[in-house]
């Protein structure tokens, strides 16, 4: 099934310092119209499925990545952020660039990911039975397991259909991240799944806040 999405790249007057939930914040609120912005639906509350907009800061660089209908307001809105205002900080806009694509998400060849910012594994559930866990190996395939779950979420939400087996192999490091105020683990690398997923596309918990965002090492390289 093809996905559309527009992924806008902001490029500052000073490098970004600040988390991408303060550009998720600022965004949300100067564009209130748009709940897909937000993630709230007036008098509904928060919208619980996988989130069409995704805010990252990539090696200083705002980007907001719009998914399906929130690909269109992306691009709605791109011509009309000329500042960023994150906490005390502001910073002008120099250039917005919008890379618009259609890709398909489906079963395919052995694909290669780098995990770009810290994916989010484990909630307080599975937390305790990853501590329990003797060895890596173990480990491993325990955090192996959730990566395809995460990654079949994601296909449920965007609607797509996978109707044969996800085979998945990880070189994982942990890394401890702070998401809403808590401590938490978090792990970075790379992994080897049968299934392509379009580059800067989130897995995990906090994606919209820009954690398991991923990217194809195949394209780096080209």
């Amino acid at each position: 099934m093809k996905i559309k999405s527009s992924y806008l790249v902001l490029k500052t007057d000073n490098p970004v310092k600040e988390s991408s939930s303060r550009l998720r914040g600022y965004i949300g609120h100067r564009f209130q119209e748009y709940s897909l912005l937000h993630h709230h639906i007036q008098g509904s509350g928060h919208i619980y499925t996988y989130p069409l907009i995704q805010y990252k800061i990539i090696n200083n660089q705002p980007c907001i990545l719009g998914i399906e209908e929130g690909a269109s307001v992306v691009k709605e809105i791109s011509d009309m952020i000329d500042n960023l205002i994150l906490g005390n900080s502001v910073y002008n806009v120099d250039e917005r660039i919008l890379y618009q694509k259609e890709i398909d998400m489906k079963i395919c060849d052995k694909t290669h990911y780098n995990i770009l910012s810290p994916w989010i594994a484990l909630n307080s559930k599975n937390y305790d039975k990853y501590n329990k866990l003797r060895n890596w190996k173990d480990k491993k395939l325990f955090l192996n397991n959730i990566l395809i779950g995460n990654i079949l979420s994601m296909c449920k939400g965007l609607g797509i259909i996978v109707n044969r087996k996800i085979y998945l192999q990880s070189l994982l490091e942990e890394e401890k991240i702070v998401f809403k105020g808590i401590h938490m683990v978090g792990f970075t690398g790379e992994f080897t799944v049968n299934f392509q997923i379009p580059d800067f596309f989130g897995l995990g918990k906090g994606v919209s806040q820009g954690f398991g965002t991923i990217k194809s090492i195949t394209t780096e390289k080209e």
